[in-house]
This record gives structure tokens, C-alpha cells and sequence, in this order.
């Protein structure tokens, strides 16, 4: 089986969630025998890992051009020259009139510039070139940055399509919704053959609020690696004397940060041999900074910034309780991540994850009474610590991106079936 992936993000470069769920949903495809992945990304670094093909769209040409190939040996970074010129022969339209470079390619700013609904607009045009290049069973795009590309993909090759929604845009704005990008996205539901969805929370959501059939919408959870003997071997640096509850994520009115700090507050007025780690950056930063201070507590509130690989882990096995007080989450990998640390979680009840999670404590993200009293709990009573401890790590160890890959195959046989 062939599948045509569309991708914005791809380790190792990470801007956030989306990359990790698509190395992790690739990788465990890879595991299948027979499914081959070829996955385009706007502008690859040439550092991606090579179990799977990637095809930099940056260097598919949309105008005609006649370099050397060994120009463009010298030129290109990903792709190669006789891919280029598969590609070539499979211009379309006339886009000069875009701002092509030298190769006739479109270049990219990667990540999420000023220009990104451009960049969106061009990456579909580029999906044209492809589908028309490449064989494929099957097309799947992530999100709605990728999803007016699937929907070229199937027009031009008649494959059906599959769309993973990872969020939308009801929960990345707590109900204040961009238009433009609910119009993206609903074009692309309305597209597809099937909706994968990483929660049943989002599949609701786009049943209710996108007006999608629910009878391909279907619930496709994440899931994590076992943790590798690097992370493994981590040794944690903690103060017998002090407790370290942390939050980290993005540091956005999603996450519902305030009601993290809040809460914090509440605990503080208890005991004050608790700390506090708010890791991440984000459009609310500063204001979290002003408001522990406002509430007095600043002496005892960590701000490290954002961290990336390793230093997460550390920061897992560094902290006693994790805690993710999302206001709107359609799934939420980190506290699989702290859990498989060792470190005990509490969730909102609006995150997607807690539908496959119950060795964890659940609040919902309003009620700051209930979280603080469940980081206090925690963070005092040794026995309720351990058992949550010990038995996350059980709990997340059944739940693997194998398995993952495998049910996403089957959803891929029978909409080719259909």
C-alpha cells in the first residue's frame, strides 16, 4: 500500500505537538510490511530520519526550468535531480507569476510566518505537481494547514482522502473562531473519506460544530514510545525537602495556564515547601509572570522557557506531580510522557487523553479548588503518590504507536475498500 502523506512539521525540527504525532504515526506505519510512506513537508532540513521517504515541496518545480543536474546536486537539499525532473515533467499550470526561484520552485519560510495562509495556498499548488507524479492507494493530510493540499491531491488522482484533525480551531481559540480557518478546515472534512480524530472529544467537535457525517468520523488516539535508554538512564535531582509541581506546554489561553497559577496560589496558602515550574513559551508568559507575582508567589515560581527533547525528560523526572489544566485538548501526549516518567499527573476533563487514561487525577480546568487540593494530596500523602506513580507507568506502557499504526492501516483498507 502507497500513501501520500501531507505534513507541516517533522522532526527535528518542532514546533510543537503536530511533528512528534507525525513521526510517531509514520514510524509505526513503517512497521507494516507493504505500506510504503512518502511524506511532503514545506521545507525539509535534509536531518529527517530516513525510515520513510520525504519530498521537500521547496524543491518541486510549478514553472519550467532546464538546469544541470549538477547544479542541481549542488541546489538541492532533499530531493534529488531525477526527482526533480519526474516532477518537472509534471507542471500543471503556469506559475511564474508566483515569485518562483532560479529552479521554479517555491520557497518556504518553514513553520508559522506572517504569510502562512499564502504558504498554504502555495503548498497546494505544489500538492498538483505531486499527485500527478506520484502512484499512491491512499492520501492523508494533517491538520488544517495540509488539508486544501489533500483536497488537489484527491481532485487530481482520484484517491480517496483521509484528514487527521489533531485540533481545530473551536479548541485553539476557545471558541473564538477565525472564519478563514474554519473554512479551511470544514473544506477539507467535507473532502474527506474519512475523519481521524485524536479523541472522541474532537470527534464530537467536528460532528457538532463542522456538520461532518458521523459515520466517518472515527476516534484514532495517540499514543507514546517506550522511553530509550538515554531517558532512561536520566537521574533525578530533587530536594527531599521541597515538592515540584509542573506545567509544561505551550503557555497559550488553551492550556488555561492561569488556572494553573491560581491554583498554585490556593496550595501555597497550605505549605509553602511546594515549587512551582510553568516550562514553555508562549503569547501568555509574561502575563502569567505579572500574575504570580500579584498573588505573592513568586519566590516560590520557576519560568525555564521552552525545552525540547531531553530536557523535558529531565524536567519529568526532576518534578513530583505534572499537571495539564487545558481549557480545550483534544488529546494531550505530555502526560503520557510524565507518567511513563514516574511522575503522577492531573488532567483536565476536557483533554482527549483521559478517555484512555484513568491512573491519573481528572478536575475540571475551572475548578482551581479541586486541582489545588489534588496537587497538595499529592504532594503529602507518599502512599496515594506511589500507587499513582507505579501504576501510570503500567498504564502507559500498554498504549504504543504500533499499535496506533496498525489500526490506522485497517481504517486505510477499508475506505480503499469502500
Amino acid at each position: 500500500m502507497k500513501v501520500l502523506m501531507f505534513g507541516w512539521e517533522f522532526p527535528p525540527k518542532i514546533y510543537g505537538g503536530l511533528a512528534v504525532a507525525s513521526y510517531c504515526i509514520t514510524n509505526g506505519l513503517s512497521k507494516i510490511p507493504g505500506v510504503e510512506t512518502t511524506f511532503c513537508l514545506p521545507k525539509p532540513c535534509g536531518e529527517e530520519e530516513k525510515f520513510l521517504r520525504i519530498i521537500g515541496m521547496n524543491e518541486v518545480p510549478v514553472a519550467w526550468r532546464d538546469p544541470d543536474s549538477n547544479y542541481l546536486k549542488g541546489r538541492l537539499v532533499n530531493n534529488t535531480p531525477e526527482d526533480y525532473y519526474r516532477f518537472r515533467d509534471h507542471i500543471y499550470a503556469d506559475f511564474n507569476y508566483k515569485g518562483v526561484n532560479d529552479l521554479g520552485c517555491l520557497e518556504f519560510a518553514g513553520g508559522y510566518p506572517g504569510n502562512l495562509y499564502e504558504e498554504i495556498n502555495n503548498f497546494s499548488i505544489i500538492a498538483g505537481v505531486v499527485a500527478r507524479t506520484e502512484e499512491c492507494d491512499i492520501i492523508h493530510a494533517h491538520d488544517w494547514l495540509t488539508f486544501p493540499a489533500g483536497v488537489h491531491a484527491k481532485q487530481v488522482s482520484g484517491k480517496p482522502l483521509v484528514i487527521h484533525v489533531h485540533a481545530t480551531d473551536f479548541d485553539r481559540s476557545r471558541g473564538n473562531v477565525n472564519p478563514t480557518v474554519y473554512g479551511i478546515e470544514k473544506d477539507g472534512m467535507d473532502h474527506a473519506d474519512c475523519i481521524m480524530c485524536v479523541s472522541e472529544l474532537t470527534r464530537q467537535t467536528v460532528i457538532n460544530h463542522y456538520h461532518q457525517d458521523p459515520a466517518k468520523c472515527i476516534a484514532m488516539h495517540n499514543a507514546v514510545y517506550p522511553l530509550s535508554e538515554e531517558i532512561q538512564a536520566i537521574e533525578p535531582h530533587k530536594n527531599p525537602d521541597e515538592k515540584v509541581v509542573t506545567f509544561l506546554g505551550r503557555i497559550t489561553m488553551q492550556k488555561g495556564p492561569e488556572y494553573f497559577v491560581e491554583a498554585a496560589a490556593l496550595v501555597l496558602k497550605r505549605t509553602r515547601n511546594i515549587r512551582f515550574c510553568m516550562a514553555g513559551s508562549g503569547d501568555m508568559l509574561n502575563d502569567m509572570i505579572t500574575l504570580a507575582a500579584e498573588r505573592g508567589i513568586a519566590d516560590r515560581f520557576h519560568f525555564p522557557g521552552f525545552m525540547r527533547g531531553k530536557q523535558v525528560y529531565e524536567c519529568y523526572k526532576n518534578s513530583d506531580v505534572f499537571v495539564m489544566p487545558s481549557v480545550s485538548e483534544p488529546f494531550g501526549i505530555a502526560p503520557l510522557e510524565a507518567m511513563q516518567c514516574g511522575c503522577p499527573s492531573i488532567i483536565s476533563k476536557q483533554s482527549g487523553c483521559g478517555e484512555i487514561l484513568s491512573k491519573c487525577i481528572k478536575t475540571d480546568y475551572w475548578d482551581i479548588n479541586a486541582m489545588a487540593d489534588a496537587m497538595y494530596s499529592l504532594c503529602t500523602n507518599d502512599a496515594y503518590h506511589k500507587y499513582l506513580a507505579e501504576e501510570g507507568i503500567k498504564e502507559v506502557a500498554e498504549i504504543s504507536w504500533e499499535k496506533v499504526g496498525e489500526r490506522i492501516y485497517r481504517c486505510y483498507q477499508e475506505v480503499i475498500n469502500r
